[in-house]
């Protein structure tokens, strides 16, 4: 009987103590493990040995974490952890506008780290599922001027074309299906993350606000202590 194949996790982290910490604990929990300790390097051994996931440090020599991150998207898309030293808000815009699926603040426990790794490689094989499935039954929501596809995985708002990374257009896809409705940040988290824990909470917040910035403020509404909404124009 075959062994099952073991997912590839690229540690891109220029502390070598940091990075062999992580490294090995994610070797414990089964995952195939890359070492990547500068920016260059990093983006050679993701074009070279192609890593299902990156936990990807934002400062890094050569050239930080955000170029890693969008050199590598351009040429796939790869779940992304990005690790920050600071709870930068700025920071954190910027790694999640480059594509970045969800951040850790240091210092993090090794237990949430690899939990959140597993749930972006859920996620990823969530999202190609849904994919086959919006195939054969695509859905198209329109809220207002905005159009939502999910088939061809494109929005556009006011006629013009939206560009959203993955996670955003699934986090707009998942409200566009209930227009108007509050959606927990819990069950945001769950639905499009597949992270079940409440604890990262806060990476919807940072999501919520990389969206607004590109489809407009207005048309997502906060329900305070609750979640989100996307709003429907008043006729």
């Amino acid at each position: 009987m075959s062994q099952p194949v073991r997912r590839l996790v690229l540690v891109v982290e220029d502390d070598p103590v940091i990075n062999d910490t992580v490294s090995r604990r994610l070797e414990a929990e089964g995952y195939a493990v890359a070492r990547a300790y500068d920016g260059p390097s990093a983006v050679a051994v993701a074009t070279e040995q192609r890593p299902d996931a990156l936990v990807l440090d934002l400062m890094l020599p050569g050239f930080d974490g955000l170029e890693v991150c969008r050199r590598v998207q351009a040429e796939r898309p790869v779940p992304v952890l990005m690790l920050t030293a600071r709870d930068d808000e700025s920071d954190i815009l910027a790694g999640l506008a480059v594509g970045a699926d969800d951040y850790l603040t240091k210092p993090f426990g090794m237990r949430e780290l690899v939990a959140r790794v597993a749930a972006l490689l859920r996620r990823v094989e969530r999202a190609a599922e849904l994919a086959e499935q919006a195939r054969h039954a695509p859905a198209v929501h329109t809220v207002g001027d905005l159009v939502v596809d999910t088939g061809a995985r494109r929005c556009t708002a006011a006629g013009e074309p939206v560009h959203l990374t993955p996670t955003e257009f699934d986090l707009l896809a998942c409200l566009a299906a209930a227009p108007g409705q509050v959606l927990t940040r819990e069950r945001l988290l769950a639905e499009v993350w597949d992270w079940p824990e409440a604890s990262g909470t806060r990476t919807v917040d940072s999501h919520v606000k990389s969206l607004r910035a590109k489809i407009g403020a207005g048309r997502v509404r906060t329900a305070h202590g609750v979640g989100y909404a996307l709003e429907v124009p008043s006729s």
